[in-house]
């Protein structure tokens, strides 16, 4: 075998399995039908202990003994600041809210809606809501899609259609458009402040008055030449930015990831790793994944992999301990090792034949143990009482 599999992609393909959720959270729950087709549970109270915490909502172990996942999604971004204080694994969770089926429903067009200007007519809302519904469709179909190229093609279609969604807006929201003073704007957006960072009076008007084009260009909405006019910026800012958050240098770098590498791969890789800060300064992602890539192939040849009981102990604890019966177990492992025995490049259909053999033996365990998903609409965290705002 010359390239391990990268145990982080592995993990990545785990979290694809039984994303959509059905089951009600008591038998015989009463459901209704919204205008936008979403199937929502009429509110009920859940408790249980917390599992996890991914910054928007929480994954917990109920108290009967089921798997819910918590959204935090009609809270204000200060509530769930505030909440995040409180929020600790093992601490117990009180929630009233309702069932949805997929991820992609916790956010609405009623919540989009919000955060447009006033001025949007009717008729341009009643034709984003339609488009609106069929991002949502795409979103859904794409993370329940397992063909990769299909998936993949889904999301550009979802991208592009949410890129139509904004071309609409775009006018109504320059127009209501009030852009922060020069001094506010790099402090909130770069957090500059003068007790931090000083930056040099004459850069400093130089950037105003960049930053001043740049408002005049964004509100006529001449987009090609306002992200010039902000490379332009970002380059002047450039130094301060790395005083202000210093790069961490290559060696600095691998020193972390311990791992025994040959004098002229580490000559390579330092090289890539430089090209990589600097495509990164530049914009340039494009040139930033493929040379990232190249980064990781290299490292890859020297990762040790995880053992089929350290990764199954990893992958598992994703999905809240699942218990493997024996032969499965069996047949898992022996699956797992015949990955590792093959050549990444060489044998890639082969490789991701075996992942998907995988993954089918597991996706009952996985099925058997959906997160039930709930939209929360009141918690109570350590006797602490939250109402969305």
């Amino acid at each position: 075998m010359k390239k391990t599999i990268k145990k982080s992609w592995m993990i990545a393909s785990a979290l694809t399995i039984g994303m959509a959720v059905l089951t009600p959270l008591q038998a015989g729950a009463t459901s209704v039908e919204p205008t936008n087709g979403v199937t929502v549970q009429i509110e009920q109270q859940i408790t249980g202990t917390i599992k996890s915490f991914n910054g928007v909502g929480v994954g917990i172990k109920g108290r009967d003994g089921k798997n819910y996942y918590i959204s935090f999604s009609k809270f204000s971004d200060e509530q769930v600041k505030q909440m995040r204080k409180n929020i600790v694994e093992g601490q117990e969770i009180t929630a009233e809210g309702g069932v949805v089926e997929h991820f992609a429903d916790f956010y609405t067009f009623e919540d989009y809606k919000k955060d447009l200007p006033k001025n949007v007519p009717n008729e341009e809302l009643t034709k984003l809501e339609k488009m609106f519904s069929e991002v949502k469709k795409l979103e859904k179909e794409a993370s329940k899609t397992k063909d990769k190229k299909e998936a993949e093609k889904k999301y550009e279609e979802f991208h592009k259609l949410w890129e139509e969604m904004f071309q609409i807006t775009k006018p109504y929201i320059l127009a209501n458009w009030q852009p922060q003073p020069f001094n506010e704007y790099l402090e909130y957006y770069y957090e500059f402040s003068e007790n931090n960072i000083v930056i040099a009076e004459n850069d400093k008007k130089k950037l105003k008055d960049i930053y001043e084009e740049w408002v005049k260009l964004e509100k006529d909405g001449q987009e090609e030449k306002s992200k010039e006019k902000m490379k332009e910026f970002k380059k002047v800012l450039r130094p301060y930015l790395d005083e202000l958050n210093p790069p961490e240098t290559f060696e600095k770098y691998i020193e972390g990831v311990n791992l025994e590498i040959s004098t002229e791969d580490l000559a390579k890789l330092k090289a890539i790793y430089e090209d990589i800060q600097k495509a990164e300064r530049d914009e340039n992602y494009e040139l930033y994944n493929k040379l990232s890539m190249e980064f990781y192939d290299i490292i890859s040849q020297f990762t040790i992999p995880p053992t089929f009981e350290e990764y199954m102990s990893e992958y598992m604890s994703l999905r809240y301990e699942i218990k493997v019966n024996k032969a499965d177990n069996k047949r898992l492992k022996q699956l797992y090792e015949e990955i590792l025995k093959l050549d990444k490049k060489e044998d890639s259909t082969k490789i991701d034949e075996k992942w998907e053999a995988f993954d089918n033996i597991l996706e009952p365990y996985f099925e058997a143990n959906k997160e039930t998903l709930i939209s929360a609409s009141k918690l109570t965290i350590n006797g602490q009482e939250y109402l969305p705002r």
